[in-house]
């Protein structure tokens, strides 16, 4: 993709980082589609320290445009997350960013 597709933020509170997502995929499936060629995303993931502490495999239900929002313990202020997603075309995103 020639864009950034994922907005995020992230944030620590106690011992606890919250994640929060909002990816722009058009998530269409053969059911809406005019083409009868679905088009969603897969997986998404999220990698902390190296380690993956989120992932989901998505299907052709989930809505256009989606938000996540999910919570993993630890993390420290100036650590980098990656938040990844690869969709059935193979197309694919990723975006790096700091706990605030």
């Amino acid at each position: 993709m020639a864009e950034n597709t994922i907005k995020i933020r992230v944030k620590k509170v106690d011992d606890v980082t919250h994640v929060k997502t909002l990816i722009k995929h058009e998530m269409t499936s053969t059911i809406h589609s005019k083409t009868n060629s679905p088009h969603f995303i897969q997986e998404v993931s999220c990698e902390h320290n190296g380690f993956t502490v989120f992932k989901a495999n998505w299907g052709s239900s989930i809505s256009k445009n989606p938000y996540l929002s999910f919570k993993f313990e630890g993390g420290n202020p100036g650590e980098s997350i990656t938040i990844n997603w690869i969709d059935n075309t193979g197309d694919t995103d990723s975006l790096t960013t700091t706990i605030g």
